[in-house]
């Protein structure tokens, strides 16, 4: 199946735990993947493996938005120049969409192979975030690189983008929580834990977003109680103590096969269900919520700052779709 998988949840609540594992999940089973840390705590190159000095050098999306818009635009005629393309820019008749299995500028600059026990997964990140980002310009401009990913991503079958997500509600900043398949919240068992899922569920009820929460750190019946009391049908599976995990923390991984089989199981729970929504996939849809946000956003500040009308980038006879032709 091909499949957008988000991973998010509150601040230490093992969402990037649980995003790395799933990765080296679907690297175990071949599956072609393109992990995004979209964090602005960046920090899932560390649990795929990577050491400071490595992590430190993977390249940021951030700072690479001329390329990645410059390649996107393609010959798209809507697009006057890539200083009127913003986060929610929608692809239309021209522009160069990206498939998770080629070799493309945009993968050459920004992506990085890591080797994993059962393979290799295409790494790339948004950077890191400074205090100058959050004092004088939003974060969220350096995750608008993910979000224009995402917007010309065309994902084939059995193959896999999965997202580590900014941390809480910052997500509905943007439209880019409508941007995947499947959303894995990671809740504890406590209230703050559960009040993540809250924000998240009402938000996203109006846009068909598939959300399931993966209960995390839960050590008996009554943190399982207490879950279900608190999320109901939308509780997945949940996840214990792991001393792979911790091992893995400590920079001394053992060999994936080693993970706890019960961690496993919950693993495969995780893909079986990201799975089952691929027969639901509404390419229409899809388009017309890119489109919602991009005018949304144009209206409130994309057409002050680029001096443009932004609703003219919109083509109305183009539908993201998985077999859409590719522009050279």
């Amino acid at each position: 199946m091909n499949m957008k998988i988000a991973f998010v949840g509150k601040g230490g609540s093992g969402k990037t735990t649980l995003s790395s594992l799933f990765i080296r999940h679907l690297a175990a089973t071949g599956a072609p993947v393109v992990a995004v840390d979209a964090d602005i705590n960046q920090h899932l190159g560390a649990a795929l493996g990577l050491d400071d000095e490595q992590s430190a050098q993977l390249p940021a999306m951030g700072g690479r938005l001329p390329l990645i818009k410059d390649y996107l635009r393609g010959t798209n005629p809507r697009i006057t120049g890539t200083d009127a393309m913003i986060k929610t820019t929608p692809p239309g008749a021209g522009s160069r969409l990206l498939r998770i299995c080629e070799d493309n500028p945009v993968y050459e600059t920004c992506a990085r192979a890591v080797e994993l026990d059962g393979g290799a997964v295409r790494l790339m990140v948004t950077g890191p975030f400074t205090e100058a980002d959050l004092g004088v310009a939003c974060y969220h401009s350096k995750t608008g690189a993910v979000e224009l990913l995402l917007n010309h991503l065309v994902d084939g079958r059995d193959e896999y983008a999965v997202v580590d997500m900014t941390a809480g509600s910052d997500s509905f900043a943007s439209g880019m929580f409508t941007r995947f398949d499947m959303t894995f919240l990671v809740a504890e068992p406590t209230r703050k834990g559960v009040s993540v899922y809250r924000q998240y569920k009402d938000y996203a009820q109006d846009f068909g977003v598939d959300l399931k929460v993966v209960g995390n750190k839960v050590q008996g019946q009554d943190d399982l109680d207490f879950l279900r009391e608190q999320v109901g049908d939308d509780l997945l599976v949940t996840v214990g103590h792991s001393d792979w995990v911790r091992s893995m923390e400590k920079g001394r991984p053992p060999r994936f096969t080693l993970l706890e089989e019960t961690n496993h199981l919950a693993l495969k729970t995780l893909q079986e269900a990201a799975d089952a929504t691929y027969e639901r996939r509404d390419w229409e849809r899809y388009t017309r919520q890119m489109v919602h946000f991009h005018l949304k956003n144009a209206q409130s500040w994309g057409n002050e700052r680029t001096g443009a009308d932004l609703a003219a980038q919109v083509d109305p006879d183009f539908v993201l779709r998985e077999h859409a032709p590719a522009t050279a």
